[in-house]
């Protein structure tokens, strides 16, 4: 779908519009700034977008404090005693250099133990972890495609997991692919589950309008507090890894 980016400013807040080939406004504020975009129709002109901005400006001032708020993780080193995240609990990292391939495990008590070669770099290290969180999601994902497609009654060509800045997961309606952010490794497993079927529902509608949202309201009626519950949890030190 082609679409054009401009930026306007509205009370002091910087506004992405892209106009493309859609039937309604459609407003958002994305993590981990507060970043705001407003998709509109192509003929909508700049006074009609700002004029409801202006109407959510309270909500948007909301969105952007309650991200500005939110906990982030200090800069991971990936060393003995660091905490990291893994499936929405904290887990202990022990690092244990030894001879061998580089690896990791996750033991009973919850403890994450990675071994690697002496000398190993902390940015090899932080490779190591995510290809282990990428492995995790993709014994989980399939488990779930295979719960939630005959509910919904769609059927995907093929998912992805990759890192997003912006998103938690995307939707190719053309492709039938979904993409899952890498960072859902870290959060509670029902926030994983929400992401996959708000993407499954975008098969049936593109828009998160009221019709979307009654999907979501009677295939997954508690969709509203794992929503919270995502948005709440910490984010990565970086800009986003999602």
């Amino acid at each position: 779908m082609d679409s054009r980016k401009t930026m306007i400013t509205v009370s002091g807040i910087d506004v992405q519009v892209v106009r493309k080939a859609i039937k309604n406004l459609h407003l958002a504020v994305y993590p981990p700034d507060g970043h705001v975009r407003v998709a509109v129709p192509e003929h909508v002109t700049d006074e009609n977008i700002r004029l409801a901005v202006i109407s959510k400006l309270s909500w948007i001032k909301r969105q952007q404090r309650d991200f500005k708020d939110q906990p982030r993780q200090s800069e991971r080193q990936y060393i003995s005693g660091e905490c990291h995240y893994f499936l929405g609990k904290r887990c202990r990292l022990e690092l244990i250099e030894r001879a061998g391939k580089h690896e990791i495990k996750l033991l009973q008590s919850g403890k994450l133990k990675m071994f690697v070669r002496r000398g190993a770099s902390i940015e090899g290290r932080e490779k190591l972890l995510y290809s282990w969180y990428r492995e995790q999601l993709k014994t989980r994902v399939p488990e779930l495609l295979e719960k939630w497609q005959p509910v919904i009654g769609v059927q995907v060509a093929d998912y992805g997991i990759k890192k997003m800045k912006t998103k938690w997961g995307s939707c190719s309606i053309e492709q039938r692919r979904i993409w899952l952010n890498l960072e859902l490794a870290k959060k509670s497993p029902e926030c994983l589950e929400y992401i996959l079927v708000h993407e499954l529902v975008h098969l049936l509608e593109r828009n998160h309008n009221d019709r979307f949202k009654g999907f979501m309201d009677t295939f997954l009626p508690k969709w509203r507090a794992a929503r919270d519950l995502l948005n709440k949890s910490p984010l990565g030190h970086e800009d986003w890894l999602y």
